[in-house]
């Protein structure tokens, strides 16, 4: 178990006392049962509500981002709900989470930060009905590169595929490169460069690769 996992877990289950360890066959702590929270939004209800999951928090985080599944059946499976095909629920956008999490590196701040609010807009559809309170995403890779759009400040999506992939290679190698922004510049001549390595702090070289190449199936 990583450090910063073992570190946070104490507090984790005390604010969620519903949940509890279970044996885990991936690298990592495994979290399963109730988890109950209550939450409010400026202009909407405050909602008390609990959802029974399974909570996969892998060796590395918060580099590595936890996996979550509802295992109760009241998250509908219509593909109105962002639950991924392998049954994960879609918090958001790969790199929105990482920033998140990297502002609260912990498993509260993972809970506070990227669940509550899922599980809020979740509960208020069921509700209400109509879109996520917090708005959504489009399905698939259209709303991660729209996302991504919006972070990097980027207009067109070779911009924004370019950046990710400058992110998987080496600094050095990549301020050889020519920069997404469209400036004409490579990218360490160009002051976009300091966006891309805010980024880099929140995750190694490696992390940015393998997003490239896996998360493009998401719902």
């Amino acid at each position: 178990m990583g450090v910063l996992v073992l570190n946070s877990l104490s507090q984790f289950l005390r604010d969620y006392p519903g949940m509890s360890t279970a044996p885990c066959s991936d690298a990592g702590v495994c979290l399963r049962g109730k988890f109950r929270f209550k939450a409010d939004v400026s202009g909407n209800d405050e909602i008390d509500d609990s959802y029974k999951l399974e909570i996969v928090v892998p060796d590395k985080f918060p580099q590595a981002l936890p996996k979550v599944k509802e295992t109760g059946g009241k998250i509908p499976r219509d593909g109105n709900f962002h639950v991924n095909q392998d049954g994960t629920l879609c918090l958001g956008s790969p790199l929105r989470l990482l920033r998140k999490v990297h502002s609260a590196p912990n498993l509260p701040g993972f809970a506070d930060k990227c669940l509550v609010p899922y599980l809020y807009a979740v509960s208020y559809k069921l509700m209400h009905g109509g879109d996520f309170v917090f708005g959504e995403l489009a399905h698939g890779d259209q709303g991660i590169v729209d996302d991504y759009s919006v972070m990097l400040g980027l207009k067109e999506r070779p911009q924004v595929t370019q950046a990710i992939q400058l992110l998987g290679i080496k600094k050095r190698i990549a301020n050889k490169r020519p920069c997404p922004c469209g400036c004409g510049k490579r990218l360490g001549a160009c002051p976009f460069h300091h966006k891309l390595n805010e980024f880099r702090k929140m995750a190694p070289v490696s992390w940015f690769k393998a997003h490239a190449l896996n998360d493009r199936n998401r719902i």
